[in-house]
């Protein structure tokens, strides 16, 4: 078993076992479309999240558009 990453997402610490964005994304609770992913600052494209490995130590946010006016 991979050892324990600890990342920061969205401003929470979290500790995860896969390093690939995917499936850190889908353990998180995030799945599907409606959300963007920046990684220490730098907007991640949907395209390269099954590609993009998430490194001990990394800054995640994800954002998802907000309703309202």
């Amino acid at each position: 078993m991979p050892p324990d990453i600890e990342i920061t997402l969205n401003g929470e610490p979290r500790h995860v076992r896969d390093a690939a964005l995917s499936k850190v994304l889908e353990t998180c609770g995030y799945q599907g479309v409606g959300f963007a992913v920046a990684i220490n600052g730098e907007f991640v494209p949907r395209s390269a999240y099954t590609q993009t490995a998430v490194n001990p130590g990394d800054m995640i946010d994800v954002v998802a558009p907000v309703a309202g006016g």
